[in-house]
């Protein structure tokens, strides 16, 4: 087959990732589990909040409910697209386990943004850090995401910069949830706040989630280090095998 006449190659699938300077050590290991499992090139962006002010992209007071950096970057991902196309989001205090591959393949034009639909309702009344755990409708929804930009055009820097958090992360720039699809498959696990899958038991059941996600803290914080029990033993082998000294 000539040049000429060769199918296009696969664009690289865009994925943002949310940073917080506290969580620099899970932002490098996310990104490197992404690369190791997928089967498609990645081009990965973290949203840091100093480059997003530059130009006054992102220019909204830190809100005293934010627990992250990135409690509203995160929606300014469809303008970073220029309204075109597909992007994944995802919150930086997650693991990928498995092909990310199989996240984008889900995508469905029948929605404008599409993730898991936790029924998470917070006990607690503080997460990492000491940082206010917020009980909201829809909570983690946000912490991944599928959006089709094209169709998030109500997320301009003016609106990410003054509409309410909870405006933000309850989706109310959609006409409705009929807009919002389900991303299946077990992606977005939340470590220590939902039960191991059903099927297996012990180490095998809690290795079968392709994408865990540590909402109330991750073992990079020193008085966490043992959050989500063989699972943190997983991040810290994660981590040892993105810094492994290659002779």
């Amino acid at each position: 087959m000539s040049p000429a006449t060769a199918p296009p190659a696969e664009r690289p699938i865009p994925i943002f990732i949310g940073y917080d300077p506290r969580e620099r050590a899970a932002t490098n290991v996310l990104i490197d589990s992404l690369y190791q499992h997928s089967s498609l090139p990645l081009a990965i962006t973290p949203l840091v909040t100093p480059q997003l002010e530059v130009g006054g992209l992102f220019n909204r007071p830190r809100d005293p409910k934010q627990s992250t950096a990135f409690s509203f970057t995160r929606f300014l991902v469809p303008h970073l697209m220029g309204f075109q196309g597909w992007a994944i989001f995802m919150d930086c205090d997650m693991l990928c386990r498995a092909d990310i591959a199989a996240l984008w393949s889900q995508r469905d034009p029948r929605y404008a943004v599409m993730c898991v639909q936790h029924e998470h309702v917070p006990s607690e009344t503080r997460k990492f850090l000491g940082e206010v755990q917020s009980p909201y409708p829809k909570k983690n929804w946000s912490s991944l995401m599928l959006m089709q930009c094209d169709r998030c055009t109500a997320l301009t820097p003016e609106y990410v910069n003054s509409a309410s958090g909870l405006e933000l992360h309850r989706f109310h720039w959609l006409e409705g949830d009929h807009e919002i699809g389900a991303i299946e498959g077990g992606w977005n696990h939340l470590v220590a706040v939902q039960p191991p899958p059903e099927s297996g038991h012990g180490e095998e059941a809690a290795a079968a989630p392709p994408l865990l996600h540590w909402t109330l803290g991750g073992p990079w914080f020193r008085e966490q280090r043992g959050m989500g029990g063989v699972l943190a033993a997983e991040w810290f082998a994660a981590r040892d095998d993105a810094m492994r000294l290659w002779d």
